[in-house]
């Protein structure tokens, strides 16, 4: 194996205190030693951190090809990016990025012949450039754009207001806004938020109790903003307000996640006929529902009621009752993914085998035609006005950047808009999608992306990436960064593990709560499939995943420690006693279930990551990485599973773990996500024993 010279394999690594703490958990004694290190505001803690990100760095620093990696991959990204155009007032809004700016720039134009002029430059909010903007919207009339703002990664955001034709902003902001859209209605917009914390309250305070909706009329002050809902008695649930595009109808979207339940309730008020009250559609949570839009005084409803793989139902919200339904888009027998209605169409995005197809209706929903995709791969977009005569889509897979489409109404023609011009040649590689076995029978899809021509003798450095959660769907994606592993003879393998949405809702059941085991034998069949073809071996394999997916890294290490020589879990979720604890960690339980009911007790006790190590036992050289800013899930996770794991590893291999700052729940700036993909494949390159060709 290739080691830098001099460097001792296994650091001496900081101490970390053990405390007599023990809880029980339906008669069952868990001792929890590392409780303090949840504190993230302690002075102790802090010390922890410190101490640990020098040990951390000192082992990175030390890698000799670690400056070339960073120029590499910095160069590899170093080339135009811009988004697919939403058409909303007669403008055109997308943002393009110039290669290496931090954030990407917002532009609009006034219809497609007209001239982009830069609305909104996130890099200047910043002096780090860790301040992010996103979800901006247009009202209808066209003069104003609302947008949110994050800093350093928080989840909790900032709204503020822009006037279209000045590009100046207005006096208006408003603030403690997580969980949220903006949906104009006139001259104001709902949003969704949580009460004003007090001074003494940290992370994991109780602030994220009691989502309520508001109204915030433009030119007035947040104190003076309308209480539009709230639930005093159900303080944990999700409340979320929409409007239609023609700002008819406002829509309720309430979710009940912490007590277990995958679905949503959902409520309407007919602004237009002078309502003030939100009157049910449907009030139970078992099932999905998300409006569409209206079409007159109907709703188009997409919907896992009664139909595993979603529909598209018209329900006129006067005569909610199911059997008044009306279905416009039949389910099929492969899922019905995502679902716009524009330019007087409904587009219906349909998954294949976790690659994209799109279809057009009548908003009765007669069939039209189909898009005409450039290959098998990803498309998103088909969002604009109810009149625009063109609308616009990005299309990417794994060896083709994002490129976007201007797609004619009239014609059905697509054609190119904006194409990027790369540093490198995509036509250098090529991606197979293969098929493993579970455990128990299950037909599990992986995407395997490599040089082409390349050999099966078992030698190759392979990442393997997963995530298999939360109806959460991986599907073929371009990254820049990924090139840098690619061209050094790596293969990067992307695995469709149930718990995702690829296959409808039956795959997503069949990877929660008491069936998440299902979850890690997939990923398993994965691995092993790949040996079996020869792609790579155990001592060459890398697995990686982040949040859900850093779990599924902490759950493969911890049962299959001989299946990977390196772990590389993400943020993860890793003690699965207490997650629910945690921010918004108990929107969780419908996925994973919870720890205050026994029969989740035992089964997440089963799996848990931090609960399953053992001491003596080797396993992976392991990086860990989580951000002090991570508000969702909280770093405590991490903290805990690293120093559990640095006492238990009896191997020579390191255990480190990397705490970024001014980050959270992934990277916060371009600048950061190039310097952990910078450490994480140099410490993939080095601990498979495989230096890059540019190795100093």
């Amino acid at each position: 194996m290739y080691l830098p010279p001099a460097m001792p394999r296994r650091p001496a690594y900081p101490p970390t205190r053990r405390d007599a703490t023990v809880d029980d958990y339906h008669g069952t004694a868990v001792p929890d030693p590392y409780r303090w290190l949840e504190d993230d505001r302690s002075d102790e803690t802090a010390a922890w951190v410190a101490a640990q990100n020098r040990v951390t760095a000192a082992h990175l620093d030390a890698i000799p090809f670690r400056g070339a990696l960073r120029a590499r991959l910095t160069a590899l990204v170093d080339y135009p990016r811009v988004s697919a155009p939403e058409q909303r007032g007669g403008w055109l809004l997308f943002a393009r990025n110039e290669g290496l700016q931090n954030q990407a720039v917002y532009y609009t134009q006034r219809g497609e012949g007209g001239v982009p002029e830069v609305l909104l430059d996130p890099n200047t909010l910043s002096p780090d450039g860790t301040t992010r903007a996103a979800g901006l919207t247009i009202d209808r009339a066209g003069r104003h754009v609302a947008y949110m703002v994050s800093h350093a990664g928080s989840d909790w955001q900032e709204i503020r207001v822009l006037d279209l034709a000045t590009r100046t902003h207005l006096p208006d902001e408003v603030r403690w806004v997580k969980v949220s859209g903006i949906a104009w209605h006139g001259d104001g917009f709902y949003y969704s938020r949580y009460p004003e914390p007090g001074p003494d309250e940290g992370a994991f305070s109780s602030r994220n109790d009691d989502h309520q909706v508001y109204f915030h009329q433009l030119g007035t002050s947040q104190a003076d903003d309308r209480l539009v809902y709230q639930d005093t008695v159900h303080t944990q649930r999700f409340h979320i307000v929409g409007t239609t595009d023609d700002e008819r109808f406002a829509v309720l979207t309430v979710s009940d996640r912490g007590q277990g339940k995958d679905g949503n309730a959902v409520y309407v008020c007919d602004l237009a006929r002078g309502g003030q009250q939100f009157t049910p559609l449907w009030e139970e949570f078992d099932d999905q529902f998300a409006v569409l839009d209206n079409d007159g005084d109907a709703l188009l409803v997409l919907t896992n009621r009664g139909a595993p793989n979603q529909r598209v139902v018209r329900i006129d919200p006067l005569q909610p009752d199911e059997s008044q339904w009306q279905t416009v888009i039949a389910e099929r027998d492969v899922p019905l993914e995502t679902v716009s209605v524009a330019a007087g169409r409904i587009f219906a995005q349909w998954l294949v085998d976790v690659t994209s197809r799109v279809s057009v209706h009548a908003l009765d929903g007669t069939p039209l035609t189909d898009v005409t995709l450039p290959g098998l791969g990803t498309a998103v977009g088909f969002a604009g006005d109810h009149d625009a005569t063109a609308l616009y889509y990005t299309f990417t897979s794994f060896t083709a950047p994002a490129t976007v489409y201007r797609y004619d109404v009239a014609t059905g023609a697509s054609t190119v808009w904006r194409a990027a011009t790369l540093p490198f040649d995509p036509e250098q590689f090529e991606t197979r999608q293969l098929f493993a076995t579970s455990r128990d029978g299950t037909r599990v899809p992986y995407f395997v992306v490599s040089r082409k021509g390349l050999v099966l003798d078992g030698s190759h450095p392979t990442i393997l990436y997963a995530y298999g959660g939360f109806n959460v769907t991986l599907p073929p994606q371009f990254s820049a960064l990924r090139v840098a592993f690619l061209e050094q003879g790596g293969v990067y393998v992307q695995a469709n593990l149930r718990g995702g949405g690829e296959y409808g809702e039956a795959w997503h059941q069949g990877g929660m709560k008491e069936r998440k085991q299902n979850v890690f034998d997939d990923a398993i069949a994965v691995a092993e499939s790949l040996f079996a073809a020869g792609y790579t071996r155990s001592d060459r394999l890398a697995i990686q995943g982040g949040s859900n997916g850093g779990l599924l890294v902490g759950a493969l290490m911890t049962q299959r420690p001989d299946l990977a020589r390196v772990a590389l879990p993400s943020v993860g979720v890793m003690d699965m006693l207490r997650f629910h604890k945690f921010t918004i960690g108990w929107n969780w339980i419908a996925d994973y279930g919870s720890s205050d009911d026994a029969d989740g007790f035992r089964y997440l006790y089963a799996y848990s990551p931090l609960h399953r190590l053992q001491d003596g036992v080797v396993y992976p050289a392991t990086l860990i990485t989580t951000a002090d800013h991570d508000d969702r899930v909280v770093p405590a996770h991490s903290f805990k599973f690293a120093a559990r794991l640095q006492a238990a590893h009896a191997g020579d291999t390191p255990v480190l773990i990397r705490i970024e700052t001014q980050s959270g729940h992934g990277s916060s700036s371009l600048t950061k996500q190039i310097e952990e993909a910078t450490d994480v494949y140099a410490f993939v390159f080095e601990q498979l024993g495989v230096p890059p060709h540019f190795a100093a």
